[in-house]
């Protein structure tokens, strides 16, 4: 399963690289945290995780009523129902299917056919938009986002063409763009363990929607299949969430399923440390959503790591007369990051309890195991 957005609401976020991007968020301190393809009837224990956004939501009378109780979003398929209730804010986007961009079972024929036309999706696109304007279209895509050799895509594997804006590709028939990849999960020799190809995918579909609309990507937290080698740790979780957001992500969700040792669609749930570990995340991301959701900041800081091979990858704002680091090591093994600033001297650290005194526009501070730091710097 993988995931992507637009409107024609005012847009004020930016990207990785201090370029405008935008933002569908109307309210500052909103930020999308999702989950997908989960039931109604266990939105109330997701929302006390802070989930805020329930992705591939069934909507008819019952849920509805349930999701505005809860004051949630949702991103569902524009159903009859839907459109009888346009007027809903709980309805934040209608979406397509699920990787059009991956290989097709067919089940006639009981094998795998290419993948689906882009125009397929430019069309239903046109369509859904020319009965609800008002609303953005969600696109979630394959893993062949970001790990391009994905023989997942079948026939199709390798062409990134077909995801393109500008060759008009899947990406123009949306507003909102996500993908999915686990490494964690993931068995291949490329992929395997190797966290930095959820930043890759976020990287790549910022170029290729030409910087134009926000980009969201998926977080694995399960032992999702049988072959599958292990299940993520609350860390490599909170890392594969900070990776995504400094390089740009303005949304991501949570996959919530196992298949292992038997179907459990609330996986996640159901494993209290990862629960836990994850209702952290959300709030920390939530307490955070008015400066990830401001513009970056452009020339505040830049990082040096003492180990080459480990780069500190780094995102800058300013909110509310301070300034904000958001640091992570895109390799595993330790290095000491050395980050110089235009301006402050009190470097809080966020979540840790620690204060560093910059002297000269200068602090350092210590990373391993694919660490996150964030900080918050005054005076």
């Amino acid at each position: 399963m993988n995931f992507v957005l637009i409107s024609i609401m005012m847009f004020t976020g930016v990207n990785h690289f201090g370029q405008n991007f935008g933002n569908i968020n109307p309210e500052p301190d909103f930020f999308p945290i999702a989950v997908w393809m989960q039931g109604a009837s266990s939105a109330s224990a997701y929302k006390s995780h802070g989930i805020n956004m329930f992705i591939g939501a069934e909507l008819n009378e019952k849920t509805l009523k349930i999701y505005k109780e809860l004051d949630v979003k949702i991103i569902c398929e524009q159903n009859g129902f839907g459109l009888k209730h346009i007027k809903e804010k709980v309805i934040y986007a209608w979406m397509h299917g699920d990787e059009p961009d991956n290989a097709q079972w067919n089940k006639t024929t009981r094998k795998y056919d290419p993948c689906m036309d882009p125009f397929v999706i430019i069309n239903s696109y046109e369509e859904i938009k020319k009965r609800d304007p008002s609303r953005p279209v969600y696109l979630n895509l394959g893993q062949g986002v970001s790990y391009i050799n994905y023989n997942g895509r079948g026939a199709c594997r390798g062409d990134i063409d077909k995801y393109k804006v500008s060759s008009n590709g899947y990406l123009k028939g949306c507003d909102i763009a996500s993908f999915d990849i686990y490494p964690v999960n993931n068995t291949d020799a490329e992929t395997k363990g190797n966290l930095w190809y959820v930043a890759k995918g976020i990287d790549n579909l910022i170029e290729w929607t030409e910087n134009s609309k926000p980009v969201w990507c998926w977080i694995e937290t399960t032992k999702i299949a049988e072959n599958s080698t292990r299940k993520p740790t609350p860390s490599e979780v909170r890392t594969e969430v900070w990776m995504a957001l400094i390089h740009g992500a303005s949304g991501f969700g949570y996959f919530c399923h196992s298949w292992t040792p038997s179907f459990d669609e609330q996986a996640l749930l159901h494993d209290p440390e990862m629960i836990e570990a994850v209702r952290e995340i959300n709030e920390q991301v939530t307490s955070l959503a008015e400066v990830l959701n401001s513009r970056n900041t452009d020339g505040y800081a830049s990082v040096s790591s003492s180990n080459t091979s480990i780069p500190i990858d780094i995102m800058t704002k300013r909110h509310d007369k301070a300034n904000y680091i958001f640091a992570v090591a895109m390799r595993p093994g330790n290095t000491t990051a050395t980050f110089k600033i235009s301006s402050g001297s009190r470097v809080e650290v966020l979540g840790e309890d620690r204060i560093i005194e910059a002297s000269e526009g200068v602090f350092s501070d210590e990373f391993s195991s694919y660490g996150v730091r964030l900080y918050k710097i005054t005076k």
